[in-house]
């Protein structure tokens, strides 16, 4: 046997006593963090929607819109939580249409739920809102209704979707860039379709557009059977820049475009429309989240996942800065000056703090391509040039 030297001898003194003892302490070491590890409990509430009638067959009906953005944000945040300790859990409550939400939400409140997405339209919001008395910190990623933002303030709930003020101050600014200033509006017979309206009449003042004609789109008028006939007698008005459309439903809206009787653009709810998130964006990032959705949902990102995307990553921000989970912590750090969030928009995201409502930039897209992305260049704000975007905080009586 040949004689080892001293260099072999010190490696294999090294193998029998120190690398057994760095085992050891890895070991202990990962049993104790796996002992540590915060858990964080987010629950997502909605209800199961009526299938509406199908204006195109183009546009299936997706059941699971706003859920699979909940799930992609979860993921992300324990893939973050590996290194910082917590572990982050999704509750779905996805309540049948012949239950009642209010008791979904109560049994969510005993089961000591305080971080809450909430995937609800205006009344039931404020149904849910008003039995949780502060016990929760509410996500609204559905409602776009000015009057939460404005006059109806709601403490306990953080609004993620722009409003529908925001969407039509982002229409302003870029019609105001292309000096496209005088409009004719087109409103369905719908109460949304009325506040989309009132929304874009606040906005020509603001930015010193002028409504030429408005019109109401009556449930005479059959979209597919008279398109070609009915549209351009009912656009002959006097001569205007652009059409502006008020149809959330898209009951007609569709059907405007290229059959008017002036060519002239159409933008609002039709046409080049301002949007949360949109298929064709791709800047900043945008192209990843978009490929990681598709992976996951099989289908694109709309604008009910992208909120509740960024709920849940909001939550995820706050838990990991303050190490905190009560409701009413969570909401205080998510209110202040030092909340950033990155949303694939460019701008670092942030809550307002007198309305909750979520300062974003807004997407002005065609169908298939983006158009621009407000607040543009040129339109200035003391504080955050976000808040040139729906009501500033003058302009609320939300405290």
């Amino acid at each position: 046997m040949s004689k080892l030297t001293l260099k072999e001898m010190i490696t294999n003194l090294l193998h029998l006593f120190l690398l057994p003892m760095l085992l050891f302490v890895a070991l202990f070491s990962s049993q104790g963090i796996a002992e540590i590890k915060q858990e964080i409990k987010i629950a997502y509430l909605t209800q199961e929607k009526q299938v509406p009638a199908a204006l195109s067959n183009l546009a299936p009906f997706i059941v699971d819109k706003g859920l699979q953005g909940a799930l992609l944000g979860i993921k992300d945040n324990n893939t973050t939580g590996q290194f910082t300790g917590q572990n982050y859990f999704l509750k779905q409550v996805i309540v049948p249409l012949s239950a009642d939400v209010q008791d979904a939400f109560s049994a969510l409140l005993k089961e000591d739920y305080q971080l809450i997405i909430v995937n609800l339209p205006v009344a039931q919001l404020v149904q849910v809102q008003r039995l949780n008395n502060n016990q929760a910190l509410l996500f609204d990623v559905a409602t776009r209704n000015d009057a939460f933002r404005q006059t109806q303030c709601l403490s306990d709930v953080l609004h993620i979707l722009p409003s529908r003020a925001m969407r039509a101050d982002a229409l302003a600014q870029y019609m105001l860039k292309k000096r496209w200033h005088r409009w004719f509006l087109v409103v369905g017979a719908t109460p949304e379709d009325e506040l989309y309206a009132q929304a874009i009449r606040r906005s020509a003042k603001r930015f010193g557009m002028k409504i030429i004609v408005e019109k109401k789109w009556l449930h005479s008028y059959d979209a597919r059977r008279t398109a070609q006939s009915d549209i351009p007698v009912f656009t002959q008005v006097d001569d205007y820049d652009v059409l502006v459309v008020a149809d959330e439903q898209g009951l007609f809206g569709e059907y405007i475009s290229y059959r008017t009787w002036l060519p002239r653009p159409v933008i609002g709810t039709q046409g080049l429309v301002a949007t949360a998130w949109h298929l064709a964006h791709e800047q900043w990032g945008a192209v990843q989240i978009q490929n990681r959705f598709r992976a996951l949902a099989g289908r694109q990102m709309e604008e009910e996942d992208y909120a509740s995307y960024l709920a849940v990553r909001a939550v995820g921000e706050a838990v990991t800065r303050t190490k905190l989970v009560d409701a009413s912590q969570v909401r205080a750090y998510l209110l202040s000056e030092r909340f950033k969030l990155q949303g694939y928009k460019g701008n670092p995201l942030s809550f307002r703090p007198w309305n909750g409502q979520l300062r974003q930039p807004v997407l002005l897209a065609a169908p298939t391509s983006l158009v621009a992305v407000p607040p543009l260049d040129g339109f200035l704000h003391p504080k955050n040039e976000l808040d040139t975007l729906g009501y500033d905080q003058p302009e609320t009586q939300c405290q």
